[in-house]
């Protein structure tokens, strides 16, 4: 079985860079790499002050945290991942980008060596056939944000090999975190289900239903701890109607149809949160 001791993360964003946190409190050498330089900087800055903001709540110590850190590295380009036995991507959800990207990885990283997307909809066999080592490709879906959710969805491709599966299920636990097996089909498990409630969230909220009232009677009734249209600010508008989209095209069936209101939010660039409005307004 392959013994996992550096991991690459390519993409420093909101969920590359909180995979590349619980990887380095796991104890991998950790790499963190971002086409865009302050992105980088921005990610690395990021996981910085929320280790400090964990030793504050008394979740780690002083030491734990250091040690954290100081197993994280910037890296200029993917060709430093040469020494990586795997690699984690977490980047546009656009599948000719990321199987350019994994083209690249495949000729970088080591025989062996396992080459994951963080992808939430995308076939990882499609994404697996710009490799020569589709049997080494897999899914690895965190939920975000990272550091705090406790599930992985594994997705294994046509071609996915059983050692594979059995790395990546041994890192995601090591990581602290529960896994399950998903199919690889568009949606997975969790946007299977989640994007189409959110969905019709929005479709009451175009009835006229009033937003609050929307989000309080999901929490209230169903005991979840934020309602569908703050959490659909918290994804992003744009990735919600990306994934809806996905899902109607590829299984065809009206469910999955997107909500015109979110198509005119997402045209008018209120994308949720990371836009400063969405269904809510932020500061």
């Amino acid at each position: 079985m392959t013994d996992v001791s550096t991991i690459g993360v390519i993409g420093a964003g909101q969920m590359g860079a909180g995979i590349a946190q619980v990887s380095a409190m796991a104890g991998y050498e950790t790499l963190l790499w971002d086409a865009n330089e302050a992105a980088l900087e921005k990610g690395i800055q990021g996981i910085s002050k929320r280790l400090a903001r964990l030793v504050e709540k008394e979740k780690l110590t002083a030491d734990e945290a250091k040690a954290a850190e100081s197993k994280i590295k910037g890296a200029s380009s993917v060709s430093e991942f040469s020494s990586c036995q795997m690699s984690i991507e977490a980047i546009i959800e656009n599948v000719e980008i990321k199987q350019k990207l994994f083209a690249e990885l495949d000729a970088t990283l080591p025989a062996g060596a396992i080459l994951a997307s963080n992808t939430s909809s995308i076939s990882i066999t499609r994404i697996a056939t710009s490799t020569k080592r589709p049997e080494s490709v897999i899914g690895m879906h965190f939920m975000n944000p990272v550091p705090v959710m406790k599930l992985v969805e594994i997705i294994r491709g046509l071609q996915t090999s059983d050692e594979t599966y059995a790395v990546t299920k041994a890192v995601s636990e090591k990581m602290d975190k529960t896994t399950v097996l998903g199919v690889d089909s568009p949606g997975f498990i969790v946007n299977r289900i989640l994007c189409p409630m959110i969905n019709e969230a929005i479709f009451l909220l175009q009835e006229g239903v009033e937003r609050e009232d929307v989000d309080n009677a999901m929490m209230l009734g169903t005991n979840q701890p934020m309602g569908p249209l703050t959490l659909a600010d918290f994804v992003g508008l744009d990735t919600l109607l990306y994934i809806l989209q996905l899902l109607h095209r590829e299984l065809g069936e009206d469910k999955y149809r997107p909500c015109p209101l979110l198509v005119k939010y997402v045209e008018a660039g209120w994308y949720g949160k990371k836009a400063g409005r969405g269904f809510y307004t932020y500061e």
